[in-house]
C-alpha cells in the first residue's frame, strides 16, 4: 500500500516569462486537471497525458490550485493498510541518500547533485504538510505546487522537479520505487539538474507512516 506519486518537473524558459510543463505533469502550469488526474493515478507507475508547453504572463501566479477540504480517497491510505509493516528503523541519512542518487546518475553518464539547503527546506515543508494531513499529493494544503515551494524557500530556479512517496520503510525502498517508475526516474535523471533536497517525516500515528519528498533543481 506504499505509494509514490507520479513525478513532476517544471522548467523556466530562457525568456524568463514562460513555464514549461514536462510530459508528466498534465499541463502542470496551466491546467487544474493534474490534481484530479494524478489523484486517480497515484499508485506506482501511473502516468499522465502529454501536454504542450503553455506561455503565461510573468505577472500571473503559476499553477496554484486549492485542494479540496477533504483529500480525495486515492490520496489517503485505507485504515490499517500498513499496520503490519515495521517502521522502527525508518530514518534518513541525507548524505547517504545523495550518494545513492549520484551513483545512479553516474552510471547513466550524468553529473552528480549537491545537497542544497533551500531545496531541503522546500522538501521538508512538503513532507511535513503531507504528514499533517496524512495524504500523498504534489499540491500542498495551501494550494502550493512544487514550483511555488521552491521559490518560497528562496531557490531561484530554472528547473525544479519533485518526487514524493509514502509508506516506504527505508530510503532504499523509495529510491527503488522511483527508479522503476518512468516519471520519477525521469526526474532522478534530469541532465541539467545541479542540486537536490530530501526530507522524511515518520509519523506512526498516520496511516501512511512515512512521507518522503525529493526536490531536484538547477539555478538560473
Amino acid at each position: 500500500m506504499y505509494r509514490v506519486l507520479v513525478g513532476v518537473a517544471v522548467a523556466l524558459w530562457t525568456t524568463g516569462c514562460s513555464m514549461n510543463s514536462s510530459s508528466l505533469t498534465a499541463g502542470f502550469a496551466d491546467s487544474p486537471t493534474m490534481s484530479a488526474r494524478s489523484s486517480r493515478q497515484a499508485s506506482l507507475g501511473g502516468d499522465l497525458d502529454t501536454r504542450t508547453p503553455t506561455r503565461i504572463d510573468s505577472r500571473q501566479r503559476v499553477a496554484s490550485l486549492a485542494p479540496p477540504s477533504t483529500p480525495a480517497p486515492s490520496e489517503r491510505a485505507p485504515k490499517g493498510a500498513l499496520s503490519d509493516r515495521d517502521y522502527s528503523r525508518a530514518a534518513l541519512n541525507p548524505e547517504a541518500a545523495r550518494d545513492a542518487i549520484n551513483n545512479y546518475r553516474r552510471a547513466k553518464g550524468l553529473k552528480p547533485l549537491k545537497l542544497d539547503a533551500e531545496l531541503t527546506t522546500a522538501a521538508r515543508a512538503h513532507a511535513q504538510d503531507l504528514a499533517k494531513w496524512d495524504r500523498i499529493s504534489h499540491y500542498g494544503s495551501d494550494g502550493s505546487n512544487p514550483w511555488d515551494r521552491v521559490k518560497r524557500a528562496g531557490y531561484n530556479a530554472k528547473l525544479a522537479a519533485e518526487n514524493v512517496g509514502t509508506g516506504q520503510a527505508s530510503f532504499d525502498e523509495v529510491l527503488k520505487g522511483w527508479q522503476t517508475s518512468p516519471g520519477h526516474n525521469k526526474n532522478l535523471l534530469q541532465p541539467e539538474a545541479q542540486h537536490m533536497g530530501l526530507a522524511l517525516v515518520h509519523d506512526p500515528k498516520t496511516e501512511f507512516k512515512t512521507f518522503w519528498t525529493l526536490v531536484i533543481g538547477s539555478r538560473l
